[in-house]
């Protein structure tokens, strides 16, 4: 692999106008991450209470169970924002990737303090996506149980569906025979559905005192048999850990709880995120040539003027260096081989537009990558495939198709990160969410929509205005039906919009994303090969 020369003058006016405009991104990304940890509407008295029971606060839960100085990789910490009146940050549910004596769990905890923990859709779709997350890359998962379950009101968008709530106990009982470890620890209140999180793991501990399970609570068991009964005589941790046999082992209290769980880990047999099967091309990483810092100043602060891929890559891999392929031809993508913290990676990145040459050498370097077992990385930032007559003719369609076919079909892991636009089927053609990379990070400057709002404003109003076959129209009508156009797709395609529905993993810094990246890579490397695909080459 070669260095990358780098062209970018970090002195010039240009480079301080991006950098100045993507410490605002930054401030705003800094800002709402640490509402979705503090905030939230009349959240503050919800806080007290929990402290008052004696109880911890979610990540202090987390950052006891994990091994001391090692990070952990939130996901999707943005879930739920700007939903619900604003008054379920992160969808009421922390869920992540930390080392517990060296090996990589997932972990589900409740949020006790937003809504009382109850389950709302978002919360729902966070607490499936980790657990499909778990399965693609064979880790154990420890659940921080403190719910009072379904959120009831919205029943109907959380109970009956196939990804709904019962699909989160499907998995979970899947993931068991698999031999992926299923830990609970319950800290709080395990009602109706929310008793079989515990009940379906492959080991549980109770606190005494806070953890309570029960499929009716004392409200309903009152309601039915006419019975009154105290929440500990109905599903405490005694009860369930010496007479009914749901829990496994008793605490006295939370970091007695967490020292027992730590304890059962060290006997599940997990690989550890060192323990490499051999089956991935690693040798020891170097760091990037360039600072990633300086990502801010090539990202251009006007989104219609692109920027080089090639420059961001130099900033992400080791040593920026890169085995760049079909470097002549078909510009408008870039595919080459890097190494990330070890790892060997095919890396694919947009230049813009993507025409048929450029979908072409994308195919033909997935179908390199599949055949080679090299995991893939995409690098996002296009407007879409090339339309117009001449690209018609000349097959973009069917050459295209191609692109997304060879994506759909590879079994490497797959990578995705959005640096920029992901535009219609070029959002599918470079593996977004509906392809199912094992992980999918935005940066806060992205954007998704199936067009641009600039692109929208004359699309959908041109045919607007043709379906009104003629009706006569004034320039301010006109204006704004484009405006109303406009700030639509602006506010969908928002990258806010989307981490908040969980079309992303979460919103990642760019000056965090290579060491990101380099975890995914590792949980990876842990495992197994994937079985080949069909395995030749076909030169498209």
């Amino acid at each position: 692999m070669r260095p990358i020369a780098s062209r970018i003058d970090p002195r010039s006016a240009a480079f301080a106008t991006n950098r100045e405009a993507y410490e605002a991104l930054r401030a705003t990304l800094r800002e709402r991450q640490q509402w979705a940890i503090d905030g939230g509407k009349g959240r503050a008295r919800s806080i007290e209470r929990h402290l008052a029971r004696g109880k911890i606060m979610v990540r202090d839960r987390i950052d006891a169970v994990i091994d001391d100085g090692t990070p952990f990789l939130e996901l999707s910490t943005l879930a739920a924002t700007g939903q619900y009146g604003d008054e379920a940050p992160g969808a009421g549910i922390v869920t992540g990737i930390g080392l517990v004596h060296g090996a990589p769990y997932m972990f589900i905890a409740n949020d006790a303090t937003v809504k009382g923990g109850s389950l709302l859709p978002a919360s729902i779709k966070k607490h499936v996506r980790a657990q499909e997350i778990a399965e693609q890359n064979g880790l154990g998962t420890i659940y921080l149980v403190d719910s009072g379950g379904a959120f009831l009101p919205l029943q109907d968008e959380i109970f009956p569906d196939k990804d709904h709530f019962g699909g989160s106990f499907y998995r979970q009982a899947r993931m068991s025979a698999m031999g992926l470890p299923q830990l609970s620890v319950v800290l709080g209140g395990c009602t109706a559905g929310g008793a079989y999180v515990p009940a379906l793991s492959d080991e549980v501990i109770m606190v005494e005192g806070i953890g309570r399970i029960y499929l009716g609570g004392p409200p309903i068991v009152k309601a039915a048999l006419g019975e009154i009964v105290d929440p500990d005589d109905l599903g405490g941790a005694v009860l369930h850990t010496r007479t009914s046999g749901v829990s496994d082992y008793l605490a006295k209290n939370e970091r007695e709880a967490y020292g027992k769980l730590r304890e059962i880990c060290l006997t599940t047999n997990q690989r550890g995120i060192e323990e490499r099967t051999g089956w991935l091309d690693w040798t020891p990483p170097e760091r990037p040539a360039y600072d990633a810092s300086e990502i801010d100043g090539i990202i251009s602060a006007d989104d219609r003027i692109p920027f080089d891929a090639t420059e961001i890559i130099a900033r992400l891999v080791d040593g920026s260096k890169f085995s760049a392929f079909k470097p002549e031809w078909g510009e408008s993508i870039v595919c080459g081989f890097v190494r990330i913290w070890g790892h060997l990676v095919g890396v694919i990145a947009n230049q813009g537009i993507i025409f048929s040459e450029s979908a072409l050498k994308a195919t033909h370097f997935i179908e390199l990558c599949e055949q080679r077992r090299v995991p893939l990385l995409f690098l996002q930032n296009t407007s879409g495939y090339m339309v117009g007559r001449d690209s018609e003719a000349g097959g973009i369609a069917k050459n295209g198709a191609k692109m997304v076919a060879a994506v759909a079909n590879a079994t490497v892991p797959k990578y995705t990160v959005l640096i920029g636009g992901s535009y219609g089927a070029g959002n599918y053609g470079m593996c977004g969410r509906g392809f199912n990379p094992r992980f999918l990070f935005a940066w806060p400057n992205s954007r998704i929509a199936t067009m641009s709002a600039e692109t929208a404003q004359t699309v959908l109003v041109d045919i607007r205005l043709a379906g009104m076959k003629g009706a006569e129209t004034t320039e301010e009508e006109v204006a704004e039906l484009r405006a109303e156009v406009a700030e639509q797709y602006e506010r969908h395609s928002d990258p806010y919009y989307a981490t908040s529905r969980l079309w992303d993993d979460g919103l990642v810094d760019p000056v965090d994303t290579r060491d990101a990246l380099g975890l995914c890579l590792a949980l990876a490397a842990r495992q197994d090969a994937p079985a080949p695909g069909p395995g030749l080459v076909y030169r498209m």
